[in-house]
């Protein structure tokens, strides 16, 4: 029998990656490029869609000729893609203006307007989705009423992940069913465009992509895209899922009482759901499955790893100095300056709102904080301090989640940060339970590769693919005494937003930034 390989894509928010695996999962070679957002004002972010379209191509092409394996040995490629970015094309399914991405909060006032328009006990039973700025409803509502000429020309709203689907050969514009949620009007019990939010908010249902499931085949390699990406005319291409999902199902959340933790650009907590929960508290997104009438139960923060990033980049300029001197990572060195701090930071606590505050919060006003200061600290305070505050952002999203009554039994950690054995013992910590690092940490191009799998028939389901292809590296348990320091500390952190939050001084510092 023939052996075959598999492609596995993720777009992410600052770059592209590609890798090819055996059947195993094992990674054979991989390819990563990177592309930039643009901040034209505070709180909005914008990209160049086709620049990505381009990146990802490369990443591909590179990651295939690395691999030393036949292009017609691949037998199928997926994707997964950073959510809820919109792209506006005109008739010819061309660009009308930059993409706006997830991160970008410009549209306070049109989800007043959702509000006002809506009871939003309903929108969330049927959406799964809290009201929110991210979601693309409240962006199509911007652009219309923002910049007209672009809406009038407007004949198609897609994400970044349709928008590549259809660059690699697929002729319409597919939506896997995660991806769908995200657009806010969406049904994600009965997978379907929700006409009463359609015609409430005057949405032509043809100007949304078409939903389709993550597995299923959409379309294949077009001679042209072939050129540009290294795969063979005619490779079936599976739709994919969104950036998370793909993510979960690469860390084998596909059973209950698993949970997953992704820390990249941004950050998601995701916890299987075999029915189609909604969280009382109404603060949790509930989306589709990649295993179509299954659930996740999801919080997003909106800035994870990017703002450890920041970091590097804004504060942590000696150590990329000292790294392009010997050759090192800049985050190894940085690391090294935070495992000499003790737990807890010496008393310093960040709120990591570079990019607002997601679940459970939802405040786009919501700024990066960071409080304690005195002349005891220095940098590997800092940097303990950052990895500390980004974990305790997500540590609000598991709390919400078990406040929602949903078991977290076992948590498996992905991203980049995994790298890092101090941030994933931190993890454990925080979080109070074991954690588990995985054989690869890529889980999200890694989902992308078990779909696209079951979708040319290598294996006959996405459990089975998952279960061939997900394994688990290592165990972090949890030690006492730092978790009873990070039980205070989070205790602080909850104090320190809804003091700020209650005071107006959030709102206050935002209205400076407009």
């Amino acid at each position: 029998m023939k052996t075959v390989y598999l492609a596995g894509i993720d777009i992410g928010t600052t770059g592209a990656k590609a890798i090819i695996f055996d059947t195993a999962g094992r990674p054979l070679a991989s390819a990563y490029n990177e592309y930039p957002c643009t901040y034209p004002r505070p709180n909005w972010v914008e990209q160049d869609a086709d620049r990505v379209v381009e990146a990802t191509m490369q990443s591909a092409r590179e990651a295939i000729a690395r691999s030393g394996i036949p292009a017609t040995d691949i037998a199928s490629v997926s994707i997964s893609a950073q959510r809820c970015c919109g792209i506006f094309l005109d008739r010819n399914g061309r660009m009308l203006r930059p993409m706006i991405s997830w991160q970008d909060n410009r549209t306070p006032a049109e989800v007043k307007e959702i509000a006002e328009k809506t009871d939003l006990g309903a929108y969330y039973a049927t959406t799964g989705f809290p009201n929110s700025t991210t979601w693309l409803l409240s962006k199509m509502m911007w652009v219309r009423r923002n910049e007209p000429a672009v809406w009038e020309k407007t004949r198609r709203v897609v994400q970044m992940h349709d928008y590549f689907l259809h660059a690699l050969g697929v002729e319409d514009f597919f939506v896997d069913l995660n991806d769908a949620g995200f657009f806010g009007c969406f049904d994600t019990v009965r997978f379907q465009w929700d006409e009463g939010l359609l015609r409430t908010f005057e949405i032509p249902p043809d100007l949304l992509p078409v939903p389709a499931a993550s597995s299923g085949v959409v379309g294949t390699v077009s001679a042209a895209a072939a050129d540009r990406c290294g795969l063979r005319p005619g490779t079936p291409i599976a739709v994919g899922a969104g950036d998370q999902s793909a993510g979960s199902l690469g860390a084998g959340v596909i059973q209950p009482g698993l949970l997953s933790i992704s820390m990249g650009t941004a950050g998601a907590v995701n916890a299987f759901l075999a029915e189609p929960f909604r969280d009382p508290n109404g603060r949790m997104m509930v989306t589709n499955h990649t295993i179509k009438g299954r659930w996740l139960l999801e919080g997003y923060q909106a800035a994870a790893a990017g703002v450890y990033r920041w970091f590097r980049d804004e504060l942590g300029l000696p150590e990329k100095g000292a790294a392009a001197a010997s050759g090192r990572d800049a985050f190894d060195l940085i690391n090294e300056l935070a495992a000499a701090v003790p737990a807890g930071s010496r008393g310093l606590v960040f709120l990591p709102y570079f990019a607002s505050a997601a679940t459970p919060r939802y405040n786009s006003s919501a700024r990066g904080v960071l409080a304690g200061l005195t002349f005891a600290h220095d940098r590997g305070c800092l940097a303990r301090a950052f990895m500390e505050g980004i974990t305790l952002d997500m540590m609000d999203m598991i709390q919400a989640m078990r406040g929602a009554g949903v078991s977290v039994q076992r948590v498996r950690i992905l991203g980049g940060p995994t790298r890092s054995e101090l941030w994933n013992q931190i993890q454990a910590d925080i979080y109070g339970t074991s954690v588990q690092t995985l054989k690869v940490p890529d889980a999200t191009v890694l989902g992308a590769a078990i779909l696209g799998a079951v979708g040319a028939g290598v294996f006959k389901s996405i459990e089975e693919g998952a279960e061939q292809m997900v394994r688990v590296d290592r165990t972090y348990e949890p030690q006492p005494r730092n978790v009873a320091v990070y039980a205070d500390l989070y205790a602080t952190y909850c104090r320190m937003y809804e003091a700020l939050d209650r005071s107006g001084s959030f709102e206050a510092i935002a209205a400076t930034q407009a």
